[in-house]
């Protein structure tokens, strides 16, 4: 976990491997509505951004969400045109934004999971 940054990482636990090429929008939240996307970005070959998603001014006390495209991940990793998830939204409160806060998606075709990473 990067100080003072939110990070995030996408895993594919079908696959039993990083989630390449999954399209992430992180966006600021204000009563239940979008207020200013903040980053648009592709997890890499490690299943990472290539940098954090939100630091310095962009990234104080609030609520965010992220919007993980799993549907176009799983339609081209498994070559199948259907698919039971489409866009995973993860809405996070950030009270203190220092210590940083890295927000791991664990990812199969038919479900997720999310937590709260080191």
């Amino acid at each position: 976990m990067t100080a003072g940054a939110l990070t995030t990482h996408v895993l594919d636990l079908g696959r039993g491997r990083p989630a390449a090429g999954v399209a992430i929008k992180l966006a600021r939240v204000d009563d239940q509505q979008i207020i200013e996307v903040i980053e648009e970005t592709v997890t890499n070959a490690h299943g990472r951004t290539d940098a954090p998603l939100a630091t310095g001014s962009d990234f104080r006390a609030g609520t965010y969400e992220l919007r993980f495209s799993v549907g176009e991940y799983v339609r081209a990793a498994y070559t199948s045109p259907e698919t039971f998830l489409d866009i995973v939204p993860v809405r996070i409160d950030v009270i203190d934004p220092a210590p940083g806060f890295h927000v791991p998606l664990l990812v199969t075709p038919w479900s997720y999971s999310v937590y709260r990473g080191s």
